[in-house]
This record gives C-alpha cells, sequence and structure tokens, in this order.
C-alpha cells in the first residue's frame, strides 16, 4: 500500500513539474544564443582536432593512480585486524606494480608532453 502511495505520489509531482514546464513563458531567444558558439564569432577551421597519444597516455595514468588510492583507502582500517599482514602485504604488491609501471614510462619517455 505504502509503496504504491510512494509510486502514485511521485507519478503525479512528476506529471505536475513536467506541465508546468511546458506553460511556463520561454525567455526571448535571440540569434546568438541560438548559435553552437554563444560567443557569436563563427567558427575557425574543424572542430575535430586530433589528440595526441600522450594526452591518453597521461590520462590512463591519472585514472591509474586514483584508482590506487580506492584501492589502499581501506587499508588504515585492515590494520585492526588480528593478523594485520595479508592486508599489508597486498598492499605492497599494488604498491611496487605500480612503482614498476610508473618507472618503465619514466624510462620509455611516455610522461614527457613535448619532445
Amino acid at each position: 500500500m505504502v509503496i504504491l502511495l510512494m509510486a502514485t505520489l511521485s507519478l503525479s509531482i512528476s506529471l505536475v513539474l513536467i506541465i508546468l514546464a511546458f506553460w511556463l513563458p520561454m525567455p526571448y531567444l535571440s540569434s546568438e544564443k541560438l548559435s553552437p558558439y554563444e560567443c557569436g564569432f563563427d567558427p575557425q577551421g574543424t572542430a575535430r582536432l586530433p589528440f595526441s597519444p600522450r594526452f591518453f597516455l597521461v590520462a590512463i595514468l591519472f585514472l591509474l593512480f586514483d584508482l590506487e588510492i580506492a584501492l589502499l583507502l581501506p587499508l588504515p582500517w585492515a590494520t585492526n585486524f588480528s593478523p594485520p599482514t595479508a592486508m599489508m602485504s597486498w598492499a605492497m604488491v599494488i604498491l611496487i606494480h605500480l612503482a614498476i609501471g610508473l618507472i618503465y614510462e619514466w624510462y620509455q619517455g611516455g610522461l614527457e608532453w613535448a619532445e
């Protein structure tokens, strides 16, 4: 009964908001606001410029080290367990693996932005 009431209430509020959105007056739109570029300038050249593969490499490395933080976040709480050696050993394996990958990329020149 409660679920039916909640579903009916949600549906009715959604419908009221949709109807109000269509009934409210639209602001006056100028040709500059309707253009894809709000600054009023026409685009010069193509917008499909190729990205450097180094950009993607740096982005992937950032995501990798960001995930490292997510994996190592529970480490302080895991040290409260009776044998914390298992969690500490997994954390060290992750850190060593990431450090070896970072050193490899460094020596390969993958972190150099300009050639």
